[in-house]
C-alpha cells in the first residue's frame, strides 16, 4: 500500500517529502523498523518516540508521523499530525484493511470481571460453532494460538494487527477487554464494536484518572463509541451497580439490563453456592432455564449474566448458551485452586481492588467451614486510596490478614503496607501480621492453615513476575504455594515415618 493511500483519512498538518511510496509495514517502536517502514513518533509514559525518529531513519524507515518536531532527512518522508496516537489508530486501521468489520466485536468493560467474563463469553460463542478470537489481561488468542499479553487492551497497532490475524484464522467473533486506560489513549479508536458489556465499577486507577466522574466517564466514552456504531446490535449492562443505572440513563442504545435485584432483562434467582460450582435459575427473554456454573461465588453469577446477554444480542442459542455455562473452564489465576493432597483450601485470586477482595472474601466465608485467612499486597506507584479501604476488606472479613508485597515498583514496600494496615486498623485492633518478602508470607499463611481452612492469596492472579524498584523478576503465585505445600507434604510424611 502506498504512503498516500495510507493517510487518507488522517489529518495532516504538513508533509514534506514524496508521499508515492511503497510501505511495508508500520511500527511505533524504532527497534522493530525495517526497510519500507512507517515509523509513528508516540509519546508514552516513559519514552518519547520523537527521541528515536534518527534510529528509525538509519534502520530503513521510508516515512516518519510526528507531531511537530524539527528533523530533517533526505531519506524519509515527514508527516506531521496533531496527535500521533489518533494517527497511528488510523493508519494501522486502514493498513490491516478494517478487521472489525469482518467479525464481530464484543467489547468488556469495568472494574472487575471483564477478564472472567471476557473467557466465558469465548466459551459460549464457540461451543455455538463460532470461530472466537480473545484479546484479554492473561493472553490473546488467535485460533489455535496463544500470545502473551503486554497489557489488557494493547496499543492500536498491535490491537488492529491481531484482529487482522483473528481474520486469517477465519475467526468469526472476537472477546476484547476495553481498558479505561484503552479509551483515554486511543488504543480503540476505529475498532466497530457490536456490543458493549458493563460490568461495574468501583475505585481503582486514580492515579490515572483525577477522580471516580473522570472514571465513570471513561467507561461511559466506550458505549458512545458503541452507540455511533449503525451496525451495532446494543449493550449490555449490570443494573445492580449504581454507575450502570447511570449509564443506561445516558445511553440510548438497546440495551439488556443484568442483575440479581431489581426489574432487570436478564435475571438469576435462588442462587446456591457450592465448592464445585453454583446453581441458580436464570430469567430470560427467551424463556427461564435452571443453570449450572461451574465457576463459584455470587460475582461469577453476574460474570455469567454478562456474557449471556451478548449472547443474545447477537441472536444466539440463549438456551444452548446456557448449558454450556457447566463446561467453563478455570480462568488462569481467578479462584484457582492449587491442590497438592492438603486438607485445607488453597485459593490465588486477582483480586487487587477493595470490591474483588470483598466478593472473593465473602464467597470463600460462605464455601469454608474453617478459616479464611489472606495475603495480599498493593501496586506501588498506582490508586494509594484503595490501600485503605482494601485493608478495611480484610480486617472485616478474613480470620487471619498477612500483608505484603504485590508489585511495589518505586515504592518502599513497607509504606505500601502500613497503608494498608491504617485500613485494618480502623476495624480491628488485634493487629495483622506483615511480611514484605512475598513468598515467605505465602509460606507462613499456609503453614498456619488447619484442616478445613482456606488460604487465599490474592492481587497477583496470573501473573507471572514482580516488579520491584527497576527490576522484573519471576514470581507466579501458583508455583510458589504449589512448591511450599509439596514441601510441607514432604515434612509431614516424614515425621509420620519417623
Amino acid at each position: 500500500m502506498q504512503l498516500k493511500r495510507l493517510l487518507e483519512r488522517v489529518e495532516v498538518l504538513r508533509a514534506e517529502g514524496a508521499l508515492e511510496r511503497d510501505v511495508t509495514g508500520i511500527e511505533h517502536d524504532s527497534s522493530r523498523v525495517t526497510s519500507g517502514s512507517v515509523f509513528i513518533a508516540v509519546k508514552g509514559a516513559n519514552f518519547d518516540g520523537h527521541d528515536y525518529i534518527s534510529d528509525a531513519i538509519d534502520r530503513g524507515a521510508i516515512a516518519i508521523v510526528c507531531e511537530n518536531n524539527g528533523f530533517q532527512s533526505h531519506r524519509a518522508t515527514k508527516v506531521v499530525v496533531k496527535d500521533t496516537r489518533t494517527a497511528m489508530a488510523e493508519i494501522a486501521n486502514r493498513f490491516y484493511g478494517y478487521p472489525s468489520r469482518k467479525m464481530k466485536v464484543i467489547g468488556v468493560t469495568g472494574t472487575n470481571g471483564k477478564t472472567t467474563t471476557a473467557f466465558m463469553l469465548k466459551h459460549l460463542l464457540e461451543l455455538q460453532g463460532s470461530k472466537t478470537g480473545l484479546v484479554s489481561t492473561v493472553h490473546y488468542e488467535v485460533g489455535d494460538r496463544v500470545i502473551p499479553a503486554s497489557r489488557t487492551t494493547p496499543e492500536s497497532l498491535e490491537l488492529q494487527s491481531l484482529m487482522d490475524q483473528m481474520v486469517r484464522a477465519n475467526c468469526e467473533a472476537c472477546v476484547m477487554e476495553v481498558s479505561s486506560h484503552a479509551m483515554m489513549q486511543g488504543r480503540v479508536s476505529g475498532v466497530e464494536f457490536d456490543v458493549g458489556i458493563f460490568t461495574n465499577l468501583s475505585q481503582d486507577h486514580l492515579d490515572y484518572h483525577r477522580n471516580m466522574e473522570e472514571y465513570y466517564r471513561a467507561k461511559r466514552e466506550f458505549f458512545r463509541m458503541v452507540e455511533s456504531e449503525l451496525t451495532a446490535s446494543g449493550i449490555v449492562v449490570n443494573s445492580d451497580d449504581p454507575h450502570g443505572q447511570r449509564l443506561l440513563r445516558e445511553i440510548s442504545i438497546f440495551n439488556v439490563s443484568y442483575g440479581m435485584e431489581g426489574n432487570a432483562r436478564l435475571t438469576a434467582r435462588n442462587v446456591e453456592l457450592r465448592n464445585n460450582g453454583t446453581k441458580c435459575e436464570l430469567h430470560t427473554a427467551s424463556g427461564t432455564y435452571s443453570a449450572s456454573l461451574a465457576p463459584i461465588g455470587r460475582h461469577n453469577i453476574y460474570n455469567a449474566l454478562g456474557a449471556l446477554g451478548a449472547v443474545q444480542l447477537l441472536d444466539a442459542d440463549v438456551g444452548k448458551a446456557v448449558e454450556s455455562l457447566s463446561s467453563l473452564a478455570p480462568v488462569p489465576g481467578r479462584l484457582e485452586a492449587i491442590q497438592v493432597g492438603q486438607d485445607f483450601n488453597v485459593v490465588v485470586d486477582y483480586a487487587h481492588t477493595s470490591d474483588a477482595l470483598e466478593n472473593v472474601l465473602n464467597t470463600l466465608r460462605e464455601l469454608t467451614p474453617g478459616r479464611v485467612l489472606v495475603t495480599f499486597g498493593c501496586g506501588g506507584c498506582r490508586d494509594v486510596g484503595k490501600r485503605v479501604q482494601m485493608g478495611e476488606v480484610a480486617a472485616r472479613l478474613a480470620h487471619e490478614t498477612i500483608v505484603t508485597s504485590d508489585n511495589p515498583r518505586k515504592e518502599p514496600p513497607a509504606a505500601i503496607a502500613a497503608q494498608i494496615q491504617a485500613g485494618y486498623r480502623k476495624v480491628r485492633s488485634d493487629g495483622c501480621l506483615s511480611i514484605l518478602d512475598r513468598h515467605a508470607a505465602i509460606n507462613e499463611a499456609i503453614h498456619r492453615a488447619k484442616p478445613g481452612d482456606t488460604v487465599l492469596i490474592a492481587g497477583k492472579g496470573h501473573e507471572s513476575f514482580q516488579e520491584l524498584a527497576d527490576a522484573v523478576v519471576p514470581f507466579d503465585d501458583r508455583r510458589h504455594a504449589a512448591e511450599i505445600l509439596a514441601l510441607l507434604k514432604e515434612e509431614k510424611l516424614e515425621l509420620h515415618a519417623a
